[in-house]
């Protein structure tokens, strides 16, 4: 192997299932661009916190410019809007016949795949909820399930090593040769994610208010029809079945749907999204247009309207611009453009 695993991005995802791998065994470098995470790593280590299981390990991070070598492993775990720039960053880094794993929220295995070819890509989901609480401090709030894949749905000697590495992270992590369906079906998630970010309440009590459901569920479908227009079957996680939310189904499978992933949300520590944390505590740019944004692109290629998903973007864009507060007016707004306002 050459060189030790690269983790490119030391934030919620990156620093959470990079301590893990370093416990287990496996050498590990970060690398951020932000100084003091990376002077603090260097300085004290990286502490996981919360209650799931609190620790901490010691680490060498690095600024992006300070890295040197060329490694055949390299977890991505930045923002969705920095994928392209860490990508390219991260290149002359690339052993030939490395890879690069996305451990991020979105489609970003389609940028990854454009710039370091899609025969060094290898797709992942993640749905553990964790948070940047300050340099060299993660909060590990909840877990949720962890996939990794093949682009190209191949089983392979190197996506075989990399499951039993995420298997000393999540001993549940799953194997499978169907990633595009798991990111699918996390875009739909993500989308009500988006939704729950427009108020200042929880993800558990948005999911749970019964007047907010039929607008959720407009924007959900939209999200679906434009995986079925890809030909994606959508994988079922963490109380969330695409086959619930399918245009004409049971109301009632619907419903158990919601309940499921209101309860798995509500027993996570962490009650809000990173999308509202953004918003609400870090005031910066959300993933918005990189994460549901490819939705609308798609959608338009299909003839897929998508207004919906496009309103939703407006807001958080107004919101980012400092042009609205988060509340839940928010939701009757997205709630006029899906023709659902709650009586």
């Amino acid at each position: 192997m050459s060189g030790p695993i690269l983790v490119w991005g030391a934030g919620a995802i990156g620093g959470t299932i990079g301590a893990a791998l370093i416990r287990a065994g496996e050498e590990v470098l970060f690398v951020d661009r932000d100084a003091a995470h990376v002077d603090a790593i260097n300085r004290n280590g990286l502490a996981i916190t919360g209650a799931i299981d609190p620790h901490g390990v010691e680490a060498h991070a690095f600024l992006p410019e300070e890295v040197t070598g060329v490694h055949d492993e390299i977890l991505l775990a930045v923002k969705a809007h920095h994928t392209e720039e860490a990508t390219k960053a991260l290149l002359p880094h690339l052993a030939i016949d490395g890879y690069v794993a996305s451990i991020q929220n979105g489609l970003n295995e389609r940028i990854i795949a454009a710039i370091v070819g899609p025969e060094r890509t290898i797709g992942s989901f993640v749905n553990f909820g964790a948070d940047y609480i300050e340099p060299g401090v993660i909060h590990f709030g909840g877990r949720g399930a962890v996939v990794v894949g093949e682009i190209d749905g191949a089983l392979t000697p190197r996506i075989e090593s990399l499951h039993r590495q995420f298997l000393t992270f999540d001993r549940n992590a799953i194997l499978t040769r169907n990633i595009w369906g798991y990111l699918w079906s996390k875009l739909v998630v993500g989308a009500l994610l988006f939704a729950t970010a427009v108020t200042n309440d929880s993800i558990a009590d948005v999911l749970a208010m019964q007047r907010y459901r039929p607008t959720l569920t407009a924007l959900a479908h939209e999200v679906l029809a434009v995986a079925a227009a890809e030909g994606v079957k959508l994988e079922p996680f963490d109380g969330f079945d695409p086959r619930a939310f399918m245009p004409g189904v049971d109301p009632a499978a619907t419903e158990r749907s919601y309940d499921e992933m209101v309860a798995h949300n509500r027993r996570s520590a962490k009650s809000h999204s990173g999308i509202w944390r953004d918003l609400a505590v870090r005031k910066r740019k959300t993933e918005v247009d990189q994460q549901i944004g490819p939705v609308v692109e798609i959608g338009r290629k299909h003839g897929i309207a998508t207004p919906v998903t496009q309103a939703l973007i407006g807001l958080i864009h107004a919101t980012e611009e400092g042009r609205r507060s988060l509340e839940l007016a928010g939701l009757d707004d997205l709630a006029r453009a899906a023709g659902k306002v709650p009586a």
